[in-house]
C-alpha cells in the first residue's frame, strides 16, 4: 500500500510516519510519500527512521499540480497540514479528485461542517474521507460513541480532556501543540450542544471543577472551539437516543492555564490581526512564535524533565432497559519509554491507527467522522496495543 503523508515533517506527521513503520503496523506498506515544505527536515526525520519504504516529496500545496502528483495512486492521503493555514479544504477536494482515500487531524471543526455538507459527493465517487483522526478529535469520538452504545437513551454526553506534568515546574512556556492552536482554544468562541440544539458559547466559559485521580487533582475544564460536539450528537445511533447534550471541555496543566488565559488578557488571542511597529505590519502570532522558539532555544538547559499524563473521559447519563444510568469510558496515557520519540504519541498513534483501520477493512465511501465509521473492539485493541489504558464505569443516576 501507498500512502501519502501531507506535512509529514511536522510533529504530528512525523509521529503518524513512527507509528506507521512500527511493529505495531497491522497492514503492509510497500511506500510513504513523505511531503512536507521542508527538505532539510525531511532528510532530517527520513536519516533518523533509515526505511527504504520513505519517499521525500517536496510539497507546495499551493500548486495544485504539484499536490496532485504527491496525492495520485496513492491508497490514502494523510492531511498533517496544520487546519489554520487554511488548505484543508484545498486539500480535502484534492483527494476526492484523485480518488484517493483522505483523513486529517481535525483542527478545531474550522472545516467540519464543510467537510459533512460533501458526504453525497464522495459517496459517489466511491472515495472516503474521515475526519478529525487525532486524539481529540479521532479518539476521543470513539470514546463517545462507546458510551452511546450502553445506554438505549441518552440525556447528554460530556466529553473532557485534561494533561498535568510531573516533576520540577518548568520556568520555560512549551507549547503542548501549535500556538495558534492553543490560542484559539482561549480566545475564540465554542459551538457546544444544549437543550438539543448547537449553540456559541463564549470563549473560556463553562467552567466546570472537577476532582479526578492524581497526578490531574482538582482540575478547572472550560469550553472550547472543537468538532466533537458538531457531529457525536447527530451522529447515527446517537441522535434517534434523543441526546439534548453534548459538550467538550480541556484542561490544560495548572501553570500553563495560567500563561494562556494572561496572553489571551494581552491580547494574542486576536492573532492573525496584524498590528504596526515602525510602518511595518506583523502578525501578532508571528512575533509570539518567535519569542517562544527563541526562549527555548535559549534556555534548554533550564528545561526540566517531565513526566506527561493525559485523561479522555466521556460520561454519558440516560436509561438502559428502562432504569437510569450513568456510563462513563476514560482511556488514560500515561509515561512509557514507547513515548520517548514522539512529541504527541496521544495524537500521532491514533492518527495512525485510524489510517490503518480504514485500510485494512472494506472501505466505506463517504465523509464520516470517527464516531460513524470505526468498530469499538478494533480501535480499543489497537489503543491497548500502544498501552493506552482504557475503563469503564457504570452507576445508577
Amino acid at each position: 500500500m501507498i500512502i501519502t503523508l501531507l506535512g509529514g515533517a511536522g510533529l504530528m506527521g512525523a509521529g503518524i510516519l513512527r507509528d506507521l513503520l512500527s511493529d505495531r503496523a497491522i497492514i503492509d506498506i510497500s511506500r510513504i510519500r513523505l511531503c512536507d515544505t521542508s527538505r532539510p527536515r525531511m532528510q532530517a526525520l527520513a536519516g533518523e527512521l533509515a526505511d527504504p519504504k520513505i519517499e521525500l516529496v517536496d510539497l507546495d500545496v499551493t500548486d495544485p499540480e504539484r499536490l496532485k502528483s504527491a496525492i495520485e495512486g496513492a491508497d490514502i492521503c494523510v492531511n498533517c497540514v496544520p487546519t489554520l493555514l487554511g488548505f484543508q479544504m484545498r486539500i480535502f477536494e484534492a483527494a476526492l479528485a484523485a480518488k484517493v482515500s483522505y483523513v486529517d487531524l481535525g483542527g478545531l471543526g474550522t472545516y467540519t461542517v464543510k467537510q459533512l455538507a460533501e458526504h453525497e459527493r464522495f459517496k459517489q465517487a466511491g472515495v472516503t474521507a474521515v475526519i478529525g483522526v487525532g486524539a481529540d478529535p479521532g479518539m476521543s469520538n470513539v470514546i463517545c460513541r462507546a458510551v452511546a452504545d450502553e445506554l438505549d437513551e441518552i440525556d447528554s454526553i460530556n466529553l473532557y480532556w485534561a494533561a498535568e506534568f510531573v516533576g520540577d515546574e518548568n520556568p520555560v512556556l512549551v507549547p503542548p501543540y501549535s500556538v495558534s492552536t492553543v490560542l484559539a482554544e482561549y480566545a475564540h468562541p465554542s459551538t457546544q450542544f444544549y437543550d438539543g440544539k448547537h449553540v456559541q458559547c463564549p470563549p473560556m466559559s463553562g467552567v466546570e471543577i472537577l476532582d479526578l485521580p492524581e497526578p490531574w487533582g482538582r482540575c478547572e475544564f472550560m469550553h472550547s472551539p472543537h468538532s466533537e460536539q458538531l457531529t457525536v450528537p447527530l451522529a447515527d445511533g446517537i441522535k434517534e437516543k434523543g441526546i439534548k447534550e453534548f459538550s467538550w471541555k480541556l484542561h490544560l496543566p495548572h501553570r500553563e492555564h495560567e500563561a494562556w488565559v494572561g496572553l489571551v488578557k494581552a491580547g494574542f488571542g486576536d492573532f492573525d490581526t496584524p498590528v504596526t511597529i515602525g510602518g511595518v505590519e506583523i502578525k501578532p502570532l508571528d512575533v509570539l512564535n518567535k519569542v517562544i522558539e527563541r526562549n527555548i532555544a535559549a534556555n534548554a538547559d533550564r528545561i526540566p524533565s517531565q513526566d506527561s499524563h493525559e485523561i479522555h473521559f466521556a460520561i454519558g447519563r440516560g436509561r438502559k432497559d428502562g432504569a437510569a444510568r450513568t456510563v462513563r469510558f476514560d482511556v488514560t496515557v500515561s509515561p512509557d519509554p514507547m513515548y520517548a520519540p514522539y512529541t504527541d504519541a496521544c495524537t500521532s498513534m491514533n492518527g495512525s491507527i485510524a489510517v490503518q483501520l480504514i485500510l485494512a477493512g472494506s472501505r466505506r465511501p463517504g465523509v464520516w467522522a470517527p464516531e460513524e465509521y470505526f468498530e469499538i473492539p478494533a480501535y480499543f485493541a489497537e489503543l491497548e496495543k500502544r498501552k493506552f489504558k482504557i475503563s469503564r464505569h457504570f452507576e445508577p443516576r
